[in-house]
């Protein structure tokens, strides 16, 4: 069987066998597949460092029947601060749960895997407002699945001026005349409508490089919030870990 080299980031872990671990890893080109690491719970296993759940790293594997098998690992990232933290852990594990969610094998996740990529590195190493950092992700990943709101018109009647209001029906602003007529509008202040469109529109690499007011943040949340579960078809709730 020929070996491949494949990066990826370790999803979960899970006990197999005596010393054994099977793994679930996003990858760029081939989605999320899931990994069989031999020896990987011996203590001085090579594999050990970089088969626990967050690492990303360079993996020598080969396919077998139903799994790929994990030869060696040159890990990159470990989020090292996100494992110490437990705050930081639990907005970790809650976007881990919703990645595992709208990823599949054999699906290009380049860009779910860089946006992955960019918020473990922002909540690990900034002291970045959690709700803010979850919110940004929740909106990103939004318009990569394809869900990318209309924000500079009137969804309903076009206008181009005083769109404050956000609609969830119809995936995007509208005015204040338009919104009477659509219970799912939420208002916005003209600082949550920038970030909104700043998310929408920033580079990957500088997705987290703004702030918010506090005022605005609840908005912002509020909406990313409601938008999120509603195209997702599913509520997603921040749980404690313990």
């Amino acid at each position: 069987m020929s070996n491949t080299k494949i990066n990826g980031i370790i999803l979960s872990e899970n006990n197999l066998g005596d010393f054994d671990k099977m793994l679930t890893m996003l990858t760029p080109g081939v989605g999320k597949i899931s990994c069989v690491a031999k020896g990987a719970r011996r203590p001085k296993s090579a594999l050990l460092a970089g088969t626990q759940m967050f690492c990303f790293g360079e993996y020598l594997v080969y396919k077998g029947s139903n799994t790929y098998h994990i030869n060696s690992v040159e890990p990159i990232e470990v989020f090292y601060n996100i494992r110490t933290d437990l705050d930081k852990l639990k907005y970790a594990v809650h976007i881990n749960k919703i990645i595992q969610d709208v990823t599949h094998e054999n699906q290009n996740c380049y860009n779910i895997l860089q946006l992955l990529l960019n918020t473990l590195y922002t909540i690990s190493e900034t002291d970045k407002n959690l709700d803010l950092v979850l919110s940004v992700f929740k909106l990103r990943l939004l318009c990569i699945l394809g869900f990318t709101p209309k924000l500079t018109e009137c969804t309903n009647c076009k206008e181009k001026e005083k769109l404050n209001q956000f609609s969830i029906r119809d995936n995007g602003v509208k005015c204040e005349i338009c919104s009477k007529q659509d219970k799912s509008t939420i208002n916005m202040s003209e600082s949550t409508a920038n970030a909104i469109k700043y998310v929408v529109t920033a580079p990957a690499k500088k997705l987290y490089s703004f702030n918010i007011k506090d005022e605005s943040l609840e908005e912002f949340k509020l909406i990313t919030k409601i938008y999120f579960n509603d195209k997702l078809e599913k509520e997603y709730k921040l749980e404690d870990l313990f």
